[in-house]
Protein backbone atom coordinates (compact mmCIF):
# COMPACT_ATOMS: atom_id res chain seq x y z
CA UNK A 1 0.00 0.00 0.00
CA UNK A 2 2.92 2.36 0.54
CA UNK A 3 3.53 2.66 -3.20
CA UNK A 4 -0.01 3.97 -3.72
CA UNK A 5 0.34 7.02 -1.48
CA UNK A 6 1.68 9.06 -4.39
CA UNK A 7 -1.51 8.52 -6.34
CA UNK A 8 -3.70 9.20 -3.31
CA UNK A 9 -1.91 12.41 -2.40
CA UNK A 10 -1.95 13.61 -6.01
CA UNK A 11 -5.73 13.16 -6.10
CA UNK A 12 -6.01 15.07 -2.81
CA UNK A 13 -3.98 17.91 -4.35
CA UNK A 14 -6.27 17.99 -7.37
CA UNK A 15 -9.30 18.09 -5.06
CA UNK A 16 -7.74 20.93 -3.03
CA UNK A 17 -6.96 22.90 -6.21
CA UNK A 18 -10.50 22.43 -7.52
CA UNK A 19 -11.94 23.44 -4.13
CA UNK A 20 -9.86 26.64 -4.16
CA UNK A 21 -11.05 27.29 -7.70
CA UNK A 22 -14.70 26.78 -6.71
CA UNK A 23 -14.40 29.04 -3.66
CA UNK A 24 -12.58 31.80 -5.53
CA UNK A 25 -14.51 31.83 -8.80
CA UNK A 26 -18.05 30.98 -7.71
CA UNK A 27 -20.44 32.85 -5.49
CA UNK A 28 -20.78 31.65 -1.89
CA UNK A 29 -24.23 30.30 -2.73
CA UNK A 30 -23.08 28.12 -5.65
CA UNK A 31 -19.58 27.06 -4.55
CA UNK A 32 -20.79 24.17 -2.31
CA UNK A 33 -22.75 22.79 -5.25
CA UNK A 34 -19.44 22.13 -6.99
CA UNK A 35 -18.08 20.22 -4.00
CA UNK A 36 -20.28 17.18 -4.62
CA UNK A 37 -19.08 17.02 -8.21
CA UNK A 38 -15.46 17.27 -7.10
CA UNK A 39 -15.94 14.49 -4.53
CA UNK A 40 -17.63 12.22 -7.05
CA UNK A 41 -14.88 12.91 -9.56
CA UNK A 42 -12.16 11.94 -7.10
CA UNK A 43 -13.79 8.59 -6.37
CA UNK A 44 -14.47 8.02 -10.08
CA UNK A 45 -10.81 8.71 -10.86
CA UNK A 46 -9.71 5.89 -8.57
CA UNK A 47 -12.34 3.58 -10.05
CA UNK A 48 -11.27 4.38 -13.61
CA UNK A 49 -7.62 3.82 -12.74
CA UNK A 50 -8.39 0.35 -11.42
CA UNK A 51 -10.70 -0.40 -14.35
CA UNK A 52 -7.95 0.25 -16.89
CA UNK A 53 -5.26 -1.37 -14.78
CA UNK A 54 -7.38 -4.50 -14.25
CA UNK A 55 -5.83 -5.31 -10.87
CA UNK A 56 -8.33 -5.20 -8.01
CA UNK A 57 -5.78 -5.27 -5.18
CA UNK A 58 -6.17 -2.37 -2.78
CA UNK A 59 -9.10 -0.70 -4.51
CA UNK A 60 -11.31 -0.54 -1.43
CA UNK A 61 -8.56 0.94 0.72
CA UNK A 62 -7.72 3.50 -1.96
CA UNK A 63 -11.39 4.43 -2.35
CA UNK A 64 -11.69 4.93 1.40
CA UNK A 65 -8.53 7.04 1.63
CA UNK A 66 -9.31 9.15 -1.43
CA UNK A 67 -12.97 9.57 -0.52
CA UNK A 68 -12.25 10.33 3.13
CA UNK A 69 -9.46 12.77 2.41
CA UNK A 70 -11.44 14.50 -0.31
CA UNK A 71 -14.44 14.73 1.99
CA UNK A 72 -12.29 16.33 4.68
CA UNK A 73 -10.80 18.84 2.22
CA UNK A 74 -14.24 19.77 0.94
CA UNK A 75 -15.69 19.99 4.48
CA UNK A 76 -12.98 22.52 5.34
CA UNK A 77 -13.78 24.45 2.14
CA UNK A 78 -17.48 24.41 3.03
CA UNK A 79 -16.74 25.72 6.52
CA UNK A 80 -14.65 28.48 4.98
CA UNK A 81 -17.48 29.44 2.61
CA UNK A 82 -20.03 29.49 5.43
CA UNK A 83 -17.82 31.49 7.79
CA UNK A 84 -16.68 33.95 5.12
CA UNK A 85 -20.21 34.87 4.04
Amino acid sequence: MTKHWGQIISIWLIVAALAVWAVSSQSPATAPAWFGTILAGSVALVSLYHLFRAKPEGIVRKLVYVGGGSYLILAIATAYVLLAS
